[in-house]
């Protein structure tokens, strides 16, 4: 069983899906700061300073505590719904789908590009007839010399 599983472990697709979840590891760390530090910023700004992040609705506040942000909710322990973070999860998400439609199409194309390339013709062999002739001659010139 232990000689199957490194078997299994060791063939190309399992290392190359490790190797891609890493790499996606790392881009979500990129695309979240994209989202959340340059883009959902700009988009604040033209809509009037509305920071998404913070966006929220107070579901349950049997207290009538003052709710000033998301973290002050979240921190005592208030119902919230937070749609500024799915608002920003679904940009994350649709430039995600962008980035990964892009990769996609690019190997596609190199793909086609490589399966349309003719394969470099290799000439036929000689016919058998040819060849001992051939040696008939190389043996011939070989005796006269």
């Amino acid at each position: 069983m232990i000689k199957e599983f490194k078997e299994f472990a060791i063939k190309g697709n399992m290392v190359e899906l490790a190797v891609g979840i890493v790499i996606g590891a790392a881009f979500t760390a990129i695309v979240n700061s994209i989202v959340n530090d340059i883009f959902m910023p700009v988009v604040g700004l033209i809509l009037g300073g509305l920071d998404f992040s913070n966006l929220f609705i107070v579901l349950s506040n049997p207290e009538g505590i003052a709710v000033p942000s998301l973290a002050v909710a979240q921190e005592r322990g208030i119902a919230t719904l937070n749609i500024g973070l799915f608002i920003n999860a679904v940009v994350q998400f649709t430039i995600v789908a962008v980035v990964l439609f892009i990769v996609i199409k690019l190997i596609n194309k190199l793909r086609r590009e490589s399966a349309a390339e003719p394969a470099p013709e290799v000439p036929p062999a000689p016919p058998r007839e040819e060849v001992l002739l051939t040696e008939i001659r190389d043996l011939l010139k070989s005796r006269t010399v």
